[in-house]
């Protein structure tokens, strides 16, 4: 039987959550809340039940799964009340802005018993997906280092996005997705972290920023989100042992290179600018293969379909509460590490 699903905040995201409950095979749309009259009337149109008031959802017992979609500064408030009122709980991202608050939400879920997770839809994203592939079949050996990249040319949305107090900023907004990749990608201790952030359209709040994690065995992920970027540098690189991969963007296949013996036995010489170099001259076929990565399958609402065996106790929760908080711990070293100028030492 469906499990019934209440949105609370019916904007951008909360109207995905509602789409995508509208369309699910294990949630049905219960109804949606939001503090905007505007909003409820766009979803009574669509014909959505609405409620009054946050305290009427906390009185519905069968609203048995409460999404949380609205801006970061009232996560924790709203969060720990629907916990304290018997209900399963998903937050949108990021949860909190600080770790601190975060582990009170979290004590807030373990005296309720009931689940709480964070919803990281973009464990799913196919690009991420491809290199999670590449790394786990050891095609082209042991990772060195990993780059991932989002450019795009239009600045912070005009809306809580642009404003500190609400949790705004391109480390808040997109960093918390792509450390969270990054974490899954390389599932190592982080020994330093190193950040500087943009403000190239906006003084209030980062536009964009470059953040450098060292892991503990060596290996190192170089994260950049830029909002005034009109050439966007490639999606993901990957430096392997054996080779290399490449997504240009997210609607490509991964690109990769398998090195298939590391000397040539005569290397030409290529002209570049005014000189000859032997150093970067191309690879030829014999040793070196190049080919695409079959494009990996995936559906979004698998997410929901795990929620909710997690709550009937059938499976393991995906988005795991110590997992998020790594993330939140991150992006504290981050923000501390641009304020400072300096790296940051930590174990997360």
């Amino acid at each position: 039987m469906k499990k019934n699903v209440v949105v609370v905040g019916y904007g951008g995201q909360g109207g995905w959550h509602a789409d995508h409950a509208l369309k699910s095979d294990v949630v049905t749309l219960r109804g949606v809340y939001d503090v905007k009259p505007e909003r409820l009337d766009l979803a009574r149109s669509k014909g959505i039940f609405t409620y009054g008031s946050l305290d009427e959802i906390c009185a519905d017992k069968e609203a048995e799964i409460v999404v949380v979609a609205t801006p970061n500064d009232v996560h924790k408030e709203i969060v720990c009340r629907l916990l304290e009122t018997g209900h399963n709980v998903v937050c949108e991202k990021p949860v909190e802005m600080t770790v601190a608050a975060f582990d009170e939400m979290c004590a807030a879920a373990e005296r309720s018993g009931k689940l709480f997770t964070v919803h990281q839809n973009r464990r799913w994203d196919v690009d991420y997906l491809a290199i999670k592939e590449i790394i786990e079949s050891g095609k082209i050996g042991e990772t060195v280092s990993i780059e991932s990249r989002i450019h795009g040319s239009r600045g912070i949305p005009s809306d809580w996005r642009c404003h500190k107090p609400y949790g705004g900023g391109m480390m808040l907004d997109w960093g918390v997705h792509l450390i969270d990749q990054m974490l899954n990608l390389i599932p190592e201790t982080v020994t330093r972290v190193y950040s500087e952030m943009t403000n190239i359209t906006t003084d209030e709040v980062d536009d964009g920023f470059k953040l450098l994690l060292t892991f503990a065995s060596g290996k190192r992920a170089f994260i950049e989100v830029g909002t005034y970027n009109f050439l966007p540098l490639p999606r993901f690189y990957m430096q392997s042992r054996k080779g290399s991969a490449i997504i240009e963007d997210w609607r490509k296949n991964a690109h990769v290179a398998l090195c298939k013996a590391w000397h040539e036995s005569d290397v030409v010489p290529v002209q570049t600018a005014a000189g000859i170099t032997k150093t970067m001259a191309p690879r030829d076929s014999v040793t070196l293969d190049e080919f695409d990565w079959t494009r990996p399958v995936s559906d979004v609402h698998d997410y929901y379909r795990n929620l909710v065996l997690a709550i009937d106790g059938k499976a393991e929760i995906i988005v795991k509460l110590p997992e998020v908080r790594r993330v939140l711990s991150v992006m504290e070293a981050a923000f501390l590490s641009h304020e400072s100028k300096n790296a940051v030492s930590v174990e997360i």
